[in-house]
């Protein structure tokens, strides 16, 4: 473990539990926690802490928040939270948050299995802005049995076929997250909707501004940051309820405005490709081309 400062990194799983004054795991690359048998004096406030291995915690009934890199995880009547390696936490400040199961596990433990190369599409482990995976009773005994299968496995005498069952039943924990983390895009319309109104208005605004004559097109980063959600969970939300990426977003509505402009305006196909943010004519031509199936002067005419 490296200390400085209040903040704690730990390179392994074995180095955390024994911070803990836990027992050495069964296996050193995969371990579950119960936090109910850690004693509460052995547990550090406030500090910063990340890790070389994943971290799933899976809280039943908690309410409130816990600082995740540069927001929070919010959790409403408990839930699921994901941490992958080198993401930043910090330790709650009341031990009151320290409530459920935790499920660390090395990268070392699926590098050979195809899960290690499918993990990093699971975006709910790339929210730097996040909310916790809300779960309904149903789904929580859901997610309990497959914490309680994944405890049973590695209490077994390891064997050869272990590391293949624990590997399958993390797989199967991330799917049906996976399916619960689509759900709550659905479900949560109203704060999604209020996200995409405010995007929306971001783009309305920047384009009014004549922004794209100084800063170019609107990229993504700058919107997911005006906006205070990461790219990943504002692209896995856009695409959930619109069917596009938040890239595609972004075009369609540019091509919108260069349709308004086109259609009401005397201004020329390359001034509104520069007004619009685009470096060259040539490049907006193309797109709204490729869009529409006709070139910007051939829409301009059918108004004239």
């Amino acid at each position: 473990m490296k200390q400085e400062e209040n903040k704690y990194h730990f390179k392994s799983i074995s180095q955390l539990l024994r911070d803990l004054r836990l027992p050495a795991p069964s296996h050193p690359l995969i371990a579950l926690v119960d936090y109910s048998k850690v004693q509460t004096e052995n547990l550090r406030n406030g500090a910063k802490v990340s890790l070389d291995f994943y971290k799933v915690s899976f809280k039943n009934e908690f309410r409130g928040q816990v600082k995740y890199g540069q927001g929070y995880y919010d959790f409403e009547e408990g839930g699921l939270a994901f941490l992958k390696p080198k993401q930043v936490v910090f330790t709650p400040d009341t031990t009151e948050s320290y409530e459920g199961y935790v499920l660390y596990f090395h990268p070392d433990f699926i590098r050979n299995y195809p899960l290690g190369k499918t993990i990093n599409q699971y975006g709910f482990f790339s929210y730097s802005v996040s909310e916790a995976l809300f779960l309904s009773a149903k789904e929580k005994d859901i997610v309990q049995n497959v914490f309680n299968s994944i405890g049973l496995e590695i209490e077994t005498n390891i064997d050869q076929y272990s590391q293949d069952v624990l590997v399958s039943q993390i797989e199967l924990l991330l799917n049906y997250s996976n399916r619960y983390y689509n759900r709550q895009f659905i479900t949560r319309k109203v704060v999604n909707h209020e996200i995409i109104n405010r995007l929306d208005s971001l783009i309305d605004e920047y384009i009014s501004n004549d922004q794209g004559l100084v800063n170019g097109l609107p990229s993504v980063q700058f919107i997911s940051e005006q906006l205070n959600v990461s790219q990943r969970y504002l692209s896995d939300m856009l695409r959930s309820l619109t069917g596009y990426n938040t890239q595609q977003y972004i075009q369609n509505k540019i091509l919108e405005y260069s349709k308004d402009l086109l259609s009401s305006t005397s201004l020329s196909i390359s001034e509104i490709a520069y007004k619009l943010g685009f470096e060259h004519p040539q490049s907006f031509s193309k797109l709204f081309k490729a869009k529409t199936q006709q070139s910007p002067l051939a829409f301009r005419q059918k108004f004239n």
